[in-house]
């Protein structure tokens, strides 16, 4: 099988590529995942800036619950990832039968998982606002997102479980695509969704769109019916047309506890790093909440802004993943190796150069989320500071995708977790009450610098090589 312009199956004979073909791969493989990134963060701009234009206090709402709705979307994440990397390593050692007896047994956990996640967040719906400390005009639209967000869980865990599956058999291109197809789907369908109407001319003519009018939790529905559309797409080129791990007939369905015990060992130091990590980050909300309506609008559409940087480190992240993993699936871990050197240089240079032009279109970007002079004046200084970051915050997501190749992701999460906690949150906590919202995001550069470099120096020893998930 072809991955790029290798062919593993040349790869566990013995073939040996040249430096020029390994980078090419690394490229081809990287392309179509950066491109969906940059795509979904580029749309999570124009849906920032439908919401902000209804005020500071609809983006507000947003940012208040937006921590746990990547906590448990993040959840949903790790569990397919305890499958997926098993899928890779299989393909990669030309097993396909019994990857897609992974893949099976993947889609059966994860929609229970996700079922279990949405009668969660149905639960707490109501409540989450008040405890995250949000101002009471807030607390409304916040729930509202909350609530339809939270009805999506099953439908995200297998959208998780059909992307993994179609990026760890080498397919990038397809995910990508209909990544980017939601993404524009989520836009119109906000637009519809979001205001009372649309109006445009047409030469002469003048035309009105009639639209919900639901604000808020338009936004949320919009993202809900664009999801399932992508879902749908993935789970055919999955399940039906992919050449590898399309399900056959008379295969089983039956749980295995090899299986299950190697998902429980990648996924649960990721799923414990995301309760922390993203309790961290609604600690960092209730930080910033004090501050007022505008930093808290600020904060949640500069996190939007800064999005588009580290997408394509998480690109590349995702195909270091794969071929990594298959690198190690096909036992050629010194070509693993030189993956993942060929990753980390391009997804460092990528983010370096995205940092700079972050600086220097701060005000733009800002101009474009939102119309309050204020709030943009907050996250131009957000922005900024941030920027520095980016080059070394690449080293880490990067590293963390290299490190999944091979099912390593214990001491990539305790890295994570520590840094969180001994640098970031205590500078946010002393530096907020000081200088407002640069201290919180302060602290963020400055944990983000720091665990970056921790993360070069694992990745040049180079012992997670001696980890792997199949036997």
């Amino acid at each position: 099988m072809a991955v790029g312009e290798l062919d593993i199956d040349r790869l566990r004979a013995g073939y040996t590529p040249t430096r020029g073909e390994l980078v090419r791969t690394v490229i081809l493989m990287s392309i179509p995942m950066i491109l969906s990134e940059i795509s979904v963060q580029v749309i999570s701009y124009i849906d920032a800036g439908m919401v902000g234009s209804l005020g500071p206090v609809a983006s507000a709402s947003v940012g208040l619950v937006n921590t746990s709705v990547w906590l448990m979307s993040g959840m949903c994440f790790c569990v397919s990832m305890g499958f997926n990397v098993q899928i890779a390593q299989l393909v990669g050692a030309g097993r396909h039968d019994e990857a897609r007896g992974v893949l099976r047994q993947s889609m059966i956990v994860s929609l229970l998982f996700g079922l279990a996640m949405m009668a969660i967040g149905l639960a707490i719906a109501e409540p989450l606002p008040h405890w995250l400390g949000g101002a009471p005009e807030t607390w409304a639209g916040a729930r509202d997102y909350f609530f339809w967000f939270s009805i999506t869980m099953p439908l995200w865990a297998l959208n998780r479980v059909f992307a993994g599956g179609l990026q760890c058999s080498g397919d990038m291109e397809t995910p990508s695509r209909l990544t980017i197809a939601a993404c524009v789907l989520d836009v119109v369908f906000n637009a519809l969704l979001i205001f009372p109407g649309i109006d445009f001319s047409l030469g002469s003519l003048a035309i009105h769109i009639p639209g919900a009018g639901l604000g808020v939790p338009g936004a949320a529905l919009g993202t809900v019916l664009a999801d399932t559309c992508a879902t749908l797409g993935m789970g055919l080129a999955l399940l039906v047309r992919s050449p590898i791990l399309a399900l056959k007939l008379g295969g089983s369905w039956r749980l295995r506890r090899t299986c299950l015990q190697g998902a429980t060992k990648i996924a649960a130091p990721m799923f414990l790093e995301r309760i922390a990590m993203n309790f961290a980050l609604v600690v960092l909300t209730v930080f910033v909440s004090p501050l007022g309506t505008n930093a808290l609008a600020a904060h949640s559409l500069s996190i939007t802004a800064e999005g588009v940087c580290y997408m394509p480190g998480f690109g590349i992240a995702a195909a270091a993943t794969t071929l990594v993993g298959q690198a190690v699936g096909a036992d050629r871990k010194d070509i693993a190796k030189r993956f993942s050197d060929a990753s980390l240089v391009l997804g460092m240079v990528l983010m370096g150069v995205m940092g700079v032009l972050l600086f220097i279109f701060a005000p733009a970007i800002m101009a474009l989320l939102t119309p309050d002079e204020t709030v943009r004046a907050l996250g131009v200084t957000a922005l900024r500071i941030e920027a520095f970051a980016e080059p070394l915050y690449a080293a880490s997501i990067v590293g963390v995708g290299i490190f999944r190749g091979v099912g390593d992701t214990f001491i990539p999460s305790v890295i994570g977790l520590a840094t969180v906690w001994i640098i970031r949150l205590p500078m946010a906590w002393f530096l907020a009450p000081r200088i407002g919202l640069a201290g919180i995001w302060l602290g963020m550069a400055t944990e983000l610098i720091v665990r970056g470099i921790v993360f070069l120096v694992r990745i040049r020893r180079g012992r997670w090589l001696e980890t792997s998930v199949i036997s």
